[in-house]
């Protein structure tokens, strides 16, 4: 009973701690339960309880996943039973490292699994880094700004390895956790004492869910935010369907979304084009991809479209080109707003730049350099939403457009070593197994890892 209800507790802390609207401190709670119970738990159950926990807690993504992205149910059932099965592999790493004698090391293993299981997604799928855990701490900012030394798989790490180093019960683990929240959080707090960069050019978003009279409209929506001070006007992802559109301002960069043979986004009177590099599987099979970068105000400026901000390689190069802001078209689907939106933000974190993104069925928002939320409204079923900002004037260096994902490569070499520990142990004598697969400690031999 103790196992089902410690199992029982992860997985409720996963549904409400991970998905589209997640609570940000439950994060750091649900691998404890699991984890604790591992500790007493044979190989099997080890594994079968981190799978059900991952299982249980993602299933909320069932609905979105086969109705709203109009996935394949296989696909989705692969997308959701796929990282179970690492989750579930984390668990068992961190019990059997556990249980012969590497404490440090077995805290570690669990967010190593995790990591590289999500930079392999980033690297091999079609949705870039939208599986990270990161995201999950968009609101929480002091940690937030570990994006721009680590990117986001830093931010995970983080996440999996202070739960982790409290299940293992050791002094040693708990202080190598302490530290690192504390110069986790001394950084963080650091950077947020810096002022907000506000001496760029003032940006408007206009967005509507409507599909009526919108080249009307959206050109009396241009004036308007013109005529209160506007000088660059940002409109949603694939809201007209030609080039040839009355939106030349003197003065003032108009940037729309047209679906034509591209999905791109269009800049007026300079005619700037980018074309989206990164197509919703399905739903945009009829796109040719993009594969260039495209600026505006010499490199101040950069144009990006909605799916694209889910890949961090991709707004990295924007990040080593310098821009100060970019400015994005979006399109959501209302239920993913928020998420989608904060790993905008995510983006501009890593790399130091503003981002003003104008999403119909979503949410219209300005962040800074450092994630916060310089403004942010929802978009009107009917009528025009608008919002506007001032964007910096120069981009910040991070450490994340200098290095890269080096985060990512070093939780993969520290799963590597984690796997090396469990070939040098496993004839150390330190743990006997039960014939129904229960663990004994005998005393282990003196490890300071």
């Amino acid at each position: 009973m103790e196992r089902i209800l410690l199992a029982l507790a992860s997985a409720v802390l996963m549904h409400f701690g991970t998905g589209l609207h997640p609570v940000w401190w439950l994060t750091w709670l649900a691998p404890l339960p699991v984890l604790f119970l591992a500790r007493r738990a044979g190989r099997g159950t080890a594994f079968a309880a981190g799978t059900l926990v991952w299982l249980a807690g993602q299933a909320q993504m069932w609905p979105y996943f086969t109705r709203t992205l109009e996935m394949p149910p296989a696909l989705a059932a692969a997308l959701i039973a796929g990282p179970a099965l690492c989750y579930g592999l984390g668990v068992l790493l961190f019990r059997t490292l556990l249980v012969r004698g590497r404490p440090l090391l077995a805290a570690a293993a669990v967010p190593a699994v995790w990591v590289t299981t999500e930079y392999a997604m980033n690297l091999a799928g079609p949705h870039g880094a939208w599986w990270s855990l990161a995201y999950t701490q968009a609101d929480f900012l002091p940690v937030l700004q570990t994006a721009s030394v680590t990117g986001v798989w830093g931010i995970t790490f983080l996440l999996l390895f202070v739960p982790a180093s409290i299940a293992v019960l050791r002094p040693r683990a708990a202080v190598v956790s302490g530290v690192l929240v504390a110069l986790t959080l001394g950084h963080g707090f650091v950077r947020l004492a810096t002022p907000a960069d506000t001496g760029g050019r003032k940006v408007a978003l206009v967005a509507t869910d409507s599909f009526e009279d919108l080249v009307r409209r959206y050109g009396e929506a241009v004036d308007t935010a013109v005529a209160r001070g506007a000088e660059i006007v940002v409109l949603p992802e694939k809201v007209f369907k030609t080039a040839d559109l009355p939106f030349a301002r003197p003065g003032v960069e108009v940037v729309a979304g047209i679906a034509m043979e591209t999905n791109s986004a269009v800049s007026y009177p300079s005619g700037v084009r980018y074309d989206k590099h990164h197509m919703i599987p399905g739903m945009e099979r009829e796109f040719r991809p993009g594969t260039s970068l495209a600026f505006l105000d010499g490199n101040r400026l950069g144009l990006i479209i909605c799916k694209d901000l889910d890949f961090p390689g991709l707004v990295r190069e924007y990040g080593k080109a310098g821009v100060a802001a970019l400015l994005a078209p979006a399109w959501d689907f209302d239920e993913d707003a928020w998420l989608h939106s904060r790993m905008a933000v995510v983006r501009g974190v890593e790399n130091g730049l503003a981002v003003a993104r104008a999403a119909r069925e979503g949410w219209l928002t300005v962040s800074d350099d450092r994630g916060r939320i310089v403004t942010e409204r929802y978009s009107d079923r009917t009528g025009m939403t608008t919002v506007t900002a001032t964007l910096p004037r120069e981009g910040s260096a991070t450490l994340y457009i200098a290095l890269g994902d080096w985060a990512a490569w070093a939780s993969a070499g520290l799963l590597l070593l984690a796997l090396g520990a469990l070939v040098c142990t496993k004839s150390s004598g330190s743990v006997s197994e039960s014939p129904t697969g229960g663990t004994t400690m005998r005393p282990p031999a003196p490890s300071s890892v």
